[in-house]
């Protein structure tokens, strides 16, 4: 019997032309490339947007553990991996918290420029009262010579000089430890850089790190912008997660030493991190259209350490209680060391580096 064969567009290799797959590399035959093909496999290859996703969405929120045991057990293609789960929920998440970020970089450089200026008033309002005149010069003068209190020439000159050279120093610096009409004419004349550091105290002999402090201190205050260290923070958010998730994977370990290798507990973490990013992102939603209290935002967020209780109960097979107390203890570790350590870091990166 006479076969006819076609070459595969993607393998270039020759199959059965009434086969509707390619038996080498699966691709379809006739596979036209039309908008629908084009955004499902954009969507289905990148973000595995298919009906894995639904399937996997009702036991991540409301069957705490089940994901992970059902794939370390072998089930690896009826829902979808850890690792895809986690990548599209952080994609949904980040780009709903991109608009409470734009709104609040926006709110602190508004609120940072009117303390700006009133910083500024505020001190150009008690250097113009502390300012001595001549004539208030005079008249503080008279009395002490009248009185003999001043005696000599030289004596009525130094005190007379000491008064009239302090006038044109700032009496009260409440903002800076720099003098700032001097770092402003130096920027108004666009002196260099190293200039102005020297003028803000920096030492010639001063390390690498000292010198980009000063670096980024004088761009802060030549932009009175914060919002720029405050949006380089969020930016580095998703990053630092990469960093925390194989942190909590490693306190797992710590904690359930003899369930399993490294990877089982990554996977837990991923299941994990992908529900509490979901649980934000709901919140996001929710407080967008009804402006939920703080009350119950908190409620919606104690919640999660139940999650955190009843996943490693059912994932490690451990009582209640023994999964009370390391759940806590992780939660705390987590919470009040790691995090603020993470975050703490991230700080200084984006303000040395925005």
């Amino acid at each position: 019997m006479k076969h006819d064969y076609t070459t595969c567009k993607n393998c270039e290799k020759d199959y059965d032309k009434e086969f509707q797959f390619c038996p080498h590399c699966g691709q379809k035959a006739n596979d036209e490339l039309t908008l629908g093909v084009l955004f499902y496999n954009t969507i289905s290859n990148y973000f595995s947007f298919d009906a894995r996703f639904f399937k996997s969405y009702i036991p991540l929120m409301f069957k705490p553990g089940y994901l992970p045991k059902r794939f370390i057990e072998g089930k690896r293609l009826l829902y979808l991996h850890p690792a895809q789960m986690y990548l599209f929920i952080s994609v949904v998440f980040f780009f709903l918290f991109s608009f409470i970020a734009r709104e609040s970089t926006q709110e602190f450089d508004k609120a940072l420029k009117n303390g700006f200026d009133k910083v500024k008033v505020a001190k150009d309002s008690i250097q113009s009262n502390l300012t001595l005149d001549s004539i208030q010069t005079e008249k503080i003068l008279k009395p002490l010579k009248e009185n003999n209190i001043v005696t000599g020439v030289d004596g009525y000159k130094d005190l007379d000089s000491i008064l009239k050279n302090n006038q044109d120093k700032p009496i009260v610096n409440a903002n800076f430890d720099f003098n700032e009409q001097k770092i402003d004419s130096l920027i108004a004349i666009g002196a260099p850089d190293a200039e102005i550091y020297k003028a803000m105290g920096l030492n010639d002999d001063a390390g690498a790190f000292k010198r980009k402090l000063f670096s980024q201190v004088l761009k802060f205050y030549k932009q009175k912008n914060g919002g720029s260290i405050l949006q380089a923070f969020y930016d580095s958010i998703p990053i630092a997660m990469f960093i925390l998730l194989p942190i909590f994977a490693l306190l797992l370990k710590l904690f359930y030493y003899n369930k399993g290798r490294f990877s089982h507990h990554l996977v837990f973490t991923f299941y994990f991190f992908s529900f509490l990013f979901m649980v934000f992102s709901i919140l996001i939603l929710a407080n967008f259209i009804f402006k939920l209290s703080a009350g119950t935002i908190v409620l919606i967020m104690l919640s999660t350490f139940f999650y955190l209780l009843f996943a490693v109960k059912r994932f490690y097979g451990q009582g209640y209680f023994l999964s009370f107390i390391k759940s806590s203890v992780i939660s705390f570790l987590f919470l009040s060391f790691v995090t603020p350590l993470a975050a703490l870091i991230i700080g200084l990166t984006a303000f040395l580096f925005y």
